[in-house]
């Protein structure tokens, strides 16, 4: 589900490249180690995940709060899926998921950490996760959601609009002309 004003970015394909030859050696900003030594664990399946502490997640960062079966249903068509937990209260405090048709193209949605956490580079974390496991796929087309106030954030990662003047559109029932 869109949000109107979410802005549409993609990833260029030269930082694709660099960001593959991240993924060969392993190395990401935030390690998986450091992460785990300050009580974070990532999950790459929705097994264990809480739906309604994910929801209180999505609306700590002013996403809509959303039906729980649909939430799952996203999740069953969902093609990579990174969340992480805190230990102490076992509970989600970053998301992010990617669709696609699994070779050519992936959109990732719904990036949320709890506003608790921000700062801790989870953000960093899940994006440079997902990004890898698509492109260790051969998935090269990455596009992504996002709020006009967070575009900053994902810039250094690597993601640009309108790369090469592509324009994307989403369709608006709002807009529509009778």
């Amino acid at each position: 589900m869109l949000v109107h004003n979410q802005f549409p970015m993609t990833l260029a394909v030269r930082q694709a490249k660099k960001q593959r030859r991240v993924s060969a050696t392993g190395g990401f900003s935030v390690s998986d180690e450091s992460l785990s030594s300050r009580g974070f664990r990532f999950h790459r399946s929705a097994e264990k995940l809480n739906l309604e502490h994910l929801n209180s997640v999505f609306a700590a960062v002013g996403f809509p709060r959303r039906d729980p079966e649909k939430i799952r249903v996203a999740l069953e068509h969902t093609d990579q899926l990174l969340w992480v937990e805190y230990d102490k209260t076992q509970r989600p405090v970053a998301f992010a998921r990617a669709t696609g048709d699994g070779v050519f193209n992936a959109i990732i949605w719904d990036v949320v950490v709890d506003p608790s956490f921000q700062g801790f580079g989870l953000g960093k974390a899940v994006m440079e996760r997902i990004v890898t496991a698509l492109l260790d796929k051969g998935i090269t087309n990455i596009a992504l959601y996002s709020e006009p106030r967070v575009l900053g954030f994902y810039r250094p990662l690597g993601f640009v609009a309108d790369p090469d003047g592509i324009r994307g559109m989403v369709y608006s029932r709002k807009h529509k002309t009778k």
